[in-house]
């Protein structure tokens, strides 16, 4: 097996939106580092639920069938 070709593992601390902070193990910066995290669970609207309401503005199936609603398939 070839020396070297796996990635240097190392101890960083991660320090989330909200001020928290905790160690894990990755390959980015050197060790001792900090990465503070711009986007994270506790402040992202994907794993929040977010404040968008969703609104029927008539989606894909009202669509086709305003368009193609008079077409039948069956013979007459």
């Amino acid at each position: 097996m070839k020396t070297d070709t796996h990635p240097d593992y190392h101890m960083i601390k991660v320090q989330m939106t909200d001020g928290t902070v905790f160690e894990t193990r990755s390959t980015w910066g050197s060790e001792g580092d900090t990465l503070q995290l711009d986007i994270d669970p506790t402040s992202h609207p994907a794993w929040t639920g977010g404040n968008q309401r969703l609104l029927d503005q008539g989606g894909q199936v009202a669509r086709f069938n305003k368009r193609f609603g008079g077409l039948s398939l069956g013979k007459k």
